[in-house]
């Protein structure tokens, strides 16, 4: 079975996710990434969000720039940019700009546990 790989999510636009979410941050897991010739992931966050009255729990993430492939996030040091989309009405609506990176687990082998601190 492929590897989960856990992602964070900094949701940049629209200026006012924060406001209308609660929060900026998003964490979900794909396996698209394991297949190479995926250029979009389709990302299960761990906790979904309310947007327009409708709940959102999956993502789909997509290089924000023509030319640049998901798998260059391994390579970014603080983030790398993209565009979010959710479903609706039976496809892949882009509403979102965000930057993504990988989520590591704790050195000991737990889980990470988000305290509230992070960014």
């Amino acid at each position: 079975m492929t590897q989960h790989l856990k992602l964070r999510i900094h949701v940049t636009e629209p200026w006012d996710f924060e406001r209308n979410t609660g929060s900026a941050e998003l964490t979900g897991w794909t396996i698209d990434h394991a297949d190479p010739d995926n250029e979009e992931w389709e990302v299960h966050l761990d906790h979904g969000f309310d947007h327009h009255e409708r709940h959102i729990g999956t993502l789909l993430i997509g290089p924000r720039y023509v030319g640049e492939h998901l798998s260059r996030m391994f390579d970014a040091v603080t983030g790398f940019p993209v565009r979010l989309a959710h479903r609706q009405d039976g496809g892949w609506h882009y509403a979102f700009t965000a930057m993504i990176s990988q989520r590591p687990d704790k050195a000991d082998g737990h889980a990470e546990q988000d305290n509230g601190t992070s960014i």
